[in-house]
């Protein structure tokens, strides 16, 4: 099976619980929620390539390692994948933003994608799907279907929370996918909601509960 890293730096712990308080207000969950993904970048992007340039410093000319974010593309998952995708683009700003919508048939349960953007040459960058919640998985597997047509030289999925149930899912269907998550809770309700978990991402995000 894929790889799991769980990111237990304190900081992002501390914020993480921050963010599971259910009087923590909108404002300060969307601030909260751009920290800790900057926090999570270092992880995630530990080993991101890069090449040496020339420079100039003050005393003299020297090579000098610099990362090439054009070829770095943020996948958000509509819609609460935004808050992850925004607070990562702090600390690599030359990232490239997809986005990929869906969301599931109540009838048929089967996850239907109602929008698909992404950068040009997908073949020859590196793809970071991020969404707040790897609950069921089974959005997540969609999404790594749909970006995988385009071929990427690589594929993460990062999540601040996951369920056992997702992760298995996930890595079911594409055992090759290494995910990032700030913690890994008990498990799904009989609604699908991580427990204990921190709600509905996107209600929280947008103030919409």
């Amino acid at each position: 099976m894929g790889s799991v890293t769980v990111i237990d730096h304190p900081l992002v712990q501390h914020k993480l619980t921050l963010m599971r308080r259910k009087e923590t207000s909108t404002n300060d969950f969307r601030r909260l929620l751009n920290e800790i993904s900057m926090l999570m970048a270092y992880d995630v992007l530990h080993d991101i390539p890069m090449h040496e340039i020339t420079i100039d410093t003050p005393l003299e000319t020297t090579t000098a390692s610099v990362i090439d974010g054009k070829k770095l593309v943020f996948a958000a998952v509509l819609r609460a994948g935004t808050g992850i995708a925004d607070g990562m683009l702090s600390v690599v700003p030359g990232a490239r933003v997809g986005h990929i919508g869906l969301y599931r048939d109540p009838k048929t349960m089967v996850v239907v994608e109602y929008y698909f953007k992404m950068a040009s040459d997908l073949h020859e960058r590196d793809v970071v799907i991020v969404d707040p919640l790897l609950a069921t998985g089974h959005s997540a597997v969609a999404a790594v279907d749909r970006i995988s047509e385009y071929g990427p030289k690589s594929i993460k999925f990062v999540c601040l929370l996951a369920a056992p149930e997702g992760i298995d899912v996930l890595h079911g269907a594409h055992p090759d996918i290494p995910i990032y998550t700030a913690a890994v809770d008990r498990g799904l309700d009989d609604n699908g909601f991580i427990r204990p978990g921190l709600g509905d991402a996107g209600d929280r995000i947008f103030g919409t509960a």
